[in-house]
């Protein structure tokens, strides 16, 4: 008889499994699920050593999966100082002058969060207040708002701004109205002034980033995350958090193919190849983003009639980065935000298919967000996979005035997730944390919570699918994850309600207990052996 080293009973397990759909109890093994059923059939393979676990109730579903995550920038947001509740400018002085104490004479501090209208002196704080508590090391502070930051003497200085420095096309440095001198307020693109002049982190800062950040992560049920690499920093960075296998959950790596020749010197292509760690994608970037009105469109910006947007790769180039890649390996993710771009990369995928069948090899259309009926027919014929970030769908309609700058028109195809549900064409989220929240539940509340051409939302089930099913297949990894069902890793988040009965709104409230991943518990607050 196998017994069962932990069993968890007495649920309502959603297993995204069409066999088995619904059950109430399952057994792990070591790193895998052993079996799935009804109390009895479980309470069987409970023996002297296994632990068990009474759910009363509680929803079981196939660990979330974020498709894209930023791991090592949220490592990096994660040791900022924390500026959200503070409610006076005494106290982010004193925050500040606590962080000073802590590091090296010199070192960059960073903080965000902080809001004028919650301090109590009802007013931005300025240069002077920092240069009080912080003389000798840089210092920059961002609003909640994000495009707004006060920064010390320091830092200006280390920028090279100063009175005689012009405000950048975007953007404004802030002067005193009576003695023109610099408050260090920069608004806009003149955060950008500073944001230049701050160091990359260090391997060992990366490595630190990526442990906090994965901890964190693991406490909304995320149990596998794409990270979107940035820099080779990072890439020699996860060498050493492989070797020291210390991240609680599990990484599947897509790279800037910019770093292909370096990633394959360091030898990833065999060192990589386990279910903790994978080297999975490259990526290809056709053109830029929306909120920066850098994404590639057939026909200008609404609101800048000489504004087409910027193809940063051309159709050959692409075509010559696909063929390359296709000497691997390794997944081929084109990053292609608008019509334009997506029409470059459908014709490049075109071209280097050849006759051949092109749904086999996966090909991802990573944050594809302006589609059209030709473009989303292109994308069914061929087999390929959108992956998008649904909390990114509403901060563009609201805060970026999608229809404004798109013109109602081409905004009614921003993000078409019903469309490409019903399309048959597979849709994976990802959060693009730390950009936006890191809540696979915030992300599947905004997909059937949407606002603007509420026809494109999706129903909790197809949303729940994004983060599970889904995604496990976009990397190739659906006989092992994605769904609840014997043999697969064991993988598990438990819920504190069922995503597909509460009230639509609700959906984010719902509290993460408990997190499994490879039959060990990551995150729980119902159970403390």
């Amino acid at each position: 008889m196998v017994w069962a080293d932990l069993v968890l009973r007495d649920g309502a397990v959603l297993t995204m499994n069409t066999v088995q759909p619904y059950a109430e109890a399952i057994a792990l093994k070591n790193d895998k699920i052993l079996k799935v059923g009804k109390n009895e059939a479980i309470d069987r393979l409970i023996g002297n050593n296994t632990k068990v676990i009474n759910l009363n109730g509680r929803v079981v579903v196939p660990g979330f999966i974020d498709t894209h995550v930023h791991l090592a920038d949220y490592g990096r947001l994660l040791a900022w100082v924390d500026l959200k509740a503070v409610t006076s400018i005494e106290e982010i002085k004193k925050r500040v002058g606590q962080r000073v104490q802590k590091v090296p004479n010199g070192r960059w501090i960073l903080g965000r969060g902080w809001n004028d209208a919650n301090l109590a002196e009802t007013r931005f704080p300025t240069l002077l207040d920092l240069d009080d508590v912080s003389p000798d090391n840089p210092v920059v502070l961002y609003h909640q708002c994000g495009r707004l930051c006060v920064v010390n003497s320091v830092a200006l200085k280390q920028a090279g701004v100063t009175r005689k420095t012009k405000s950048p096309l975007g953007g404004k440095i802030e002067k005193d109205k009576e003695t023109r001198f610099l408050t260090g307020v920069l608004q806009g693109n003149a955060t950008d002034l500073v944001w230049k002049k701050i160091p990359e982190p260090c391997e060992e800062e990366v490595l630190e980033g990526a442990r906090s950040a994965s901890e964190k992560l693991v406490e909304t049920g995320i149990t596998s995350v794409h990270w979107i690499i940035c820099s080779l920093t990072e890439l020699k960075s996860i060498q050493r958090l492989h070797a020291q296998d210390e991240l609680p959950l599990r990484i599947y790596l897509v790279i800037p193919v910019s770093l292909l020749d370096d990633a394959l010197s360091l030898g990833i292509q065999k060192k990589f190849n386990n279910n903790m760690f994978r080297i999975g994608g490259f990526e290809i970037f056709v053109d830029g983003s929306l909120s920066a009105k850098t994404a590639s469109l057939i026909e200008p910006y609404t609101d800048e009639p000489a504004n087409e947007g910027q193809l940063l790769h051309t159709q050959k180039e692409t075509v010559a980065f696909m063929n390359k890649m296709k000497k691997t390996t390794f997944q081929i993710v084109i990053h292609a935000m608008g019509d334009r771009a997506l029409d470059v990369a459908l014709n490049a995928i075109e071209e280097t298919s050849k006759g051949s069948p092109i749904n086999k090899d996966r090909i991802r259309l990573e944050q594809a967000a302006v589609f059209n009926i030709d473009l989303i027919e292109r994308t069914r014929k061929h087999g390929l996979i959108v992956s998008v970030q649904p909390p990114v769908i509403e901060s563009e309609f609201s805060m970026w005035s999608a229809i404004d700058r798109l013109n109602p028109k081409r905004a009614r195809w921003l993000y078409p997730l019903k469309t490409l549900t019903k399309k048959g064409i597979l849709v994976v989220g990802g959060s693009d944390c730390p950009m936006e929240p890191e809540s696979p539940l915030f992300g599947i509340q905004a997909t059937v919570m949407r606002e603007s051409f509420p026809e494109e939302r999706l129903t909790p089930k197809e949303a729940l699918r994004l983060y599970t099913v889904n995604a496990a297949y976009s990397s190739f990894e659906e006989n092992l994850k994605g769904s609840i069902s014997p043999g697969k890793l064991a993988d598990l988040t438990v819920l504190s309600h069922d995503p597909l009965k509460v009230p639509h709104n609700k959906i984010q409230d719902i509290e993460v207990e408990m997190t499994i991943v490879g039959g060990k518990i990551t995150h729980s607050k119902i159970y403390h052996p």
